[in-house]
This record gives C-alpha cells, structure tokens and sequence, in this order.
C-alpha cells in the first residue's frame, strides 16, 4: 500500500516537472569558421618584388637619421652659417669665429670657417650634432676636416667629444697644417656612451680656417665610408623589402622649382655637393624645424648602392617640372621642359650605362663600374590636373623611345578617390600607362572597408603601386596621430587584399619610413629612433611579416564559403611558393575575442607534419612600441603541427597570423 502511494507520488512529481519546464536541446559546440585555400588554382604571378619601402628625408631620416655624418652643418653652408655651432671660450681664453667666402675650397662650397684665437687659454667651436651626438663606449669615430693656416703662423687643431655635462669623453689632434686647403683625419675613441655629446674644436697656434668638419663612427653599414647608419639599415634588411623608392615625397617637388630635388647635384665629390633646404623646414608650423636642411651626403648613389645591399630594386621619383601643388604648385613652362626630360634620360644612363658613356663613366668612377640594373622610373610625385597629364605624355614618348623596357609610374594624384583621381585614370589609362601610383592616409575604417578595393579594377588597364599608405589614428597629419596597434591590424587587413588581387597591384609601400623622436615633423612612421636607439612599430612587423612572407602565385581564398574578403571580421590571402613546395596563408582577425577556424588545404595531395606560424597581436589596440618597450607589439614564432590537408586552428583576437605551409599540391 505504501509502496504504491510512493509511486503515485513520483510519478505525479515528475510530470509536474516536465509540464513546467520547456525541453532543453543538448548543447552542441559552436561551428568553426572556415578558411579553404584552392592551392590546385594558382593565379596570377605575384610580383617577387611587391612588398616595399618608401624613403622620403622627412623627420631627419637622412641628415640625422640613416645617414651616419654625426656633424651638423659641417660646411657653414646653412642660411645661417654658424647654426649647429657656438664659440668657446675656457681658461682665460678668447677670439673670433668668422665665416668667410674668399678662396673657398669650391664653387659647390663657398663658406668656411675662421678660428682666431688668443696665445692663453682654450678658444675654439663647438658643434651640437643632431639633436645631441650619440657615441658608444668603446666604439672608434673617424674624424676628418679641410684647412689651412689664415695667418702663416704654424696651428694645430685639438678635437674633443664631451658629454652633456662637458666631461671629456676622447680627444686627439690635428697637427702639421698647411697655407693651402688639404684633408686631416683622426681617430677617437669613445670612454663611454652618451647620446648628447657635442664636438669641441680648439685652435692651437695661430689662425686657422676649416670646412667640411666630419665625424663618422667607424661601424657604418658594410663599414663603408660616408655611409650609413647600421641598425637603421638592419631593420631594413630584416624587412626584406622588393624595391626602395626615393628620394621621396614632396622633397622631389619643393616648395618651388629653384628648392626641387635634382639628383645630379646630389653625386660627385662630397665636399662639393650643394646644401639645400629641406622642404619640410617650416611645412608645419607647429612643428617648424629651421635646422632641418639636406647635404646631399645620402644622393642618389648612395641609395642605389642601398638598394643593391638590401636586395631591392631602386624606384627613383623625378621632378616633372611642377613643384608642389600644396605649396606655390609652381610649373615649368612646356618649351622649358627638355631639361627635366634630359635628366631623367641621363638617370637611366647613369643607372645603367656603360663605362665609357658620359653618365655611367661618373658612376664608375665613383666606385661602381657595374650597372645598377634600374628598371622604373616614376614620374614626378603625386601631382594631378591635366596640367600633370601634358608633362607625364613628354616624358613618356621621350623614354619610351630610348629605353622602352624601363617602366613608368604616375601620379594617381594626393588621395585614392574624387574628381582628381577619376580624371588622372581616364587620360592615363588612355596614355597606356604602366602603373598608377595611388596613395592612402585614411582612418583605420577605411582600410578595413577597402580591403576588396580591387577585386573590380580592370585587369587589362594600368598595374597599382600603392606608394604611400599609412592608417592615420586621428586624421591626416595631425600631430597626434599615433602608431597603434589598432592602425596596423588595419592595414594587415588592407593588405592581404593588394596580394589577393597580385594581378593588379604590382607593389606597395607604408609611408613616412623613419623618424627621429626629436626632430620629427610628420606622425605615425614605421620605424622611430633617437641618436642610439631604434624601433619598430606595429605597422614594421606588419610590413616585415607580409615581405618576408611573399609568394610565387596567388592562391583563390573562401572564408565561410564566401570568396569577399573581410567576411565575419576574417581576412586572408594566400600565395603558393613554389620554389619552397609552400602553401603561405596571411590571416587577420579583427575580432575581439578568440576564435577556432577549420583551415582546408584543398586539391594538396599530402603535407608535412610540421609548418611554422607568426602571430602578432595584441589584446589591446591602443598598444605602441616605444624606446623602452621596442618590442611590445611584436611577431612570435611558433611550429605547427599539420595533421593533415584540413586541421584546427584557434586566432588570437586582433591578430595577424602568418602561417608556411609545406605541402605537395596536385
């Protein structure tokens, strides 16, 4: 009895909880997204040099910066002679500094400088470098001047590095000058590090006139003389950049034609190389830097042998007789342009001709009897109008007709759409031009919208060099502008849609390059420095991933089976490299969160058993590199196991992953 009342009453219990509660599905893990590469479809080439970099002297990148001369206004050539130096008077001593032009060392470089001094004491110059001079304990520094005696009287010249308190760091001398102009040298070697040191000149004697005042740290990249800043030219070199293009950027331009950048006057004899205000001088009022002038130190066959030590094939901008249009937009007239036409047809001679042309002989005899094999050439900056067009189609037909394999790219003018952009590409398009150089400095958004830009160009019109393209946090060059990681995961993004469409876009460059944390006019760069250090930003390592990772062919990429790039905040490209038998896949999550993607390797008859992955990310997008934190945003490699053609894989949030595949593919 009891018994059956025990399960009438359970039997009740249990109903009445089914009828109150609604029936809960069994719980099933949430679908992974889905990245299928088509490795058995490669398409077009992609180009082996489409990953870049873009120099421009902006933020002290050459004086300053990658250019190593450690002395500034070394021959008294600045508007204001003596700026960057100041007399010294210690221990009783005194004189005069004089800059004077009568029997100068050159016609190319009329200005020296006149130490006299009394016969008590310590008189002398000194020299505050760039923002200080940054010298290395241990490390040797070559010193080299030109002088001679003023007076007839025999003079020597005592040469001190100090610290930022005066405390001497190394000295030596310069002794046995002559009534006429000659080169001295000397070494000094550095007691300790310091990145605000100053050079001391003290006169000795009698009178003494010197130019040309040069300080050069013995470690330069390839401890070439004259030559360049080696951590600076490392962080290139690791990029493993296609081409350069140089020397700029609106330098090329200038704020009129007489301020213009012209390459002939920038090789040859150093001493004799003109200085030249530097355009970015006074561009920015609230970031005027008067001191900001070019001595040519870096011209063109510097950059060319940059180029030959990074790998990269040189992109040389030339002047197409219009001056900035943001400025006086100043034009040479149509009948004048045969000079600017003539020195790019010099250039191409220069370049590439042989020993015993006009051009090709000066190379030599500057030490490369080799040609540099230069194979583009672009046509002025970024001008527009058809004021441009008239110029651009002179240019063509005229290098065209005597180097038709050397390829040119024009100007797709300031931004990457309106009224300037639309007209440039119907009358180039019209001119068969070879490759529009189209430029980007939008807001992160815009980045992330566009990264299917140019899934509908044409395929048949001009190729895309995206020139100069850079997220800015803010708005364009505003001086807060910052270099988040926000803004690189933007640009990855955009990225991976230039290497989807390889048959369109044929190269690509971030833009500004360098800066000093000192002397910087424009924000954000890739790589910041100061007199002793160096970094990368986010955007470097986005840059570097995609370079060093480039490929042979693109490869068809689907996300959740959509082939739109940027679907459910996924975006990928993917390139077969067929010389290393891999499968390269860039992806980029802009998701806040983690997520598991199902990656399917379709038409690969096996893999390997291992791959090797690069993430970068960041949970936070504000995130920055710095001098104290380098490498706060920075790649990690990892290996990857590969159980086979389809396997898992878990994104970070806001990341960037590169992952080399070895695989045999169909």
């Amino acid at each position: 009895m009891k018994s059956n009342r025990l399960h009438r009453l359970v039997s009740l219990i249990c109903a009445a909880l089914i009828f109150a509660s609604p029936v809960m599905p069994i719980a099933r893990a949430a679908e992974p997204d889905t990245i299928i590469v088509h490795a058995d479809k490669p398409g077009a080439t992609i180009n082996p040099h489409m990953f870049g970099v873009f120099f421009e002297d902006i933020n002290f990148a050459a004086d300053g910066g990658i250019y190593a001369e450690l002395v500034k206004n070394r021959s008294f050539e600045f508007p204001e002679p003596m700026m960057g130096w100041k007399k010294i008077e210690r221990r009783g001593g005194h004189g005069t500094l004089e800059v004077l032009d009568k029997d100068p060392l050159n016609a190319g470089n009329l200005h020296y400088l006149r130490l006299s001094g009394s016969a008590v004491g310590e008189f002398g110059a000194s020299n505050e470098g760039f923002r200080g001079i940054g010298v290395r304990q241990g490390a040797e520094y070559n010193f080299s001047v030109y002088a001679r005696r003023a007076d007839g009287k025999p003079a020597a010249l005592r040469i001190e590095l100090v610290d930022s308190e005066g405390k001497r760091l190394a000295s030596t001398k310069v002794s046995g000058i002559t009534q006429s102009w000659a080169r001295y040298t000397a070494r000094l070697r550095a007691l300790a590090t310091e990145a605000k040191a100053q050079l001391h000149l003290f006169i000795e004697g009698g009178a003494l006139d010197v130019d040309m005042v040069s300080l050069f740290p013995q470690d330069t990249w390839n401890r070439r003389p004259n030559g360049l800043r080696p951590d600076l030219v490392r962080l290139l070199k690791e990029m493993q950049p296609g081409f350069v293009r140089f020397p700029g950027g609106c330098i090329v331009e200038g704020h009129d034609l007489n301020n213009r950048y012209q390459w002939k006057t920038t090789i040859g004899d150093l001493n004799a190389r003109p200085v030249l205000l530097n355009r970015w001088n006074d561009e920015f009022k609230q970031r005027a830097t008067p001191d900001y002038f070019q001595s040519f130190g870096l011209g063109f066959y510097e950059y060319f042998l940059l180029c030959e030590d990074l790998g990269a094939e040189p992109l040389p901008i030339l002047n197409c007789g219009m001056a900035c249009q943001f400025n006086t937009g100043q034009l040479a007239p149509l009948d004048d342009l045969d000079p600017y036409i003539q020195d790019a047809l010099d250039l191409i001679e220069f370049a590439n001709g042989g020993v015993a042309s006009r051009w090709g002989s000066k190379r030599a005899a500057m030490g490369h009897a080799a040609p540099f094999n230069l194979k583009m050439i672009g046509v002025g900056n970024e001008q527009w109008g058809p004021q441009y067009i008239e110029r651009y189609e002179r240019f063509s037909k005229a290098l065209k007709a005597a180097h038709p394999k050397i390829k040119l790219v024009s100007s797709a003018g300031p931004g990457p759409d309106g009224e300037r952009f639309d007209f440039l590409w119907k009358r180039l398009r019209a001119l068969n031009a070879d490759v529009m150089d189209e430029h980007y400095y939008m807001k992160p958004e815009w980045f992330l919208k566009n990264a299917s830009r140019y899934d509908d160009y044409d395929r048949s019109g001009p190729k895309v060099f995206a020139g100069e393209f850079a997220a800015q946090s803010t708005g364009v060059a505003r001086q807060d502008n910052r270099g988040t990681w926000e803004c690189a995961l933007a640009e990855a993004a955009f990225m991976t849609g230039l290497e989807r469409n390889g048959d369109v876009v044929t190269m690509s460059s971030y833009a500004p390059l360098f800066a000093h944390v000192e002397a910087w006019q424009w924000t954000p760069n890739l790589i910041w420095f100061d007199n002793l250090r160096a970094f990368g930003t986010p955007s470097y390592y986005v840059q570097k991933l995609f370079s060093a990772n480039g490929g042979s062919a693109s490869l068809p990429v689907t996300l959740n089976g959509s082939a739109k790039n940027g679907e459910g905040n996924l975006y990928a490209s993917a390139a077969l490299d067929a010389p290393a038998g891999q499968v390269i896949l860039k992806i980029v999550n802009t998701a806040a969160a983690r997520r598991n993607i199902r990656i399917d390797l379709a038409g690969v008859v096996r893999v390997a058993t291992s791959g090797t992955a690069w993430k970068l990310a960041s949970d936070d997008l504000n995130a920055e590199n710095s001098l104290p934190q380098p490498m706060k945003v920075a790649p990690v490699e990892s290996k990857l196991t590969l159980p086979s053609s389809s396997f898992d894989y878990e994104l970070a949030a806001n990341s960037l992953v590169v992952l080399r595949l070895p695989c045999l593919v169909k």
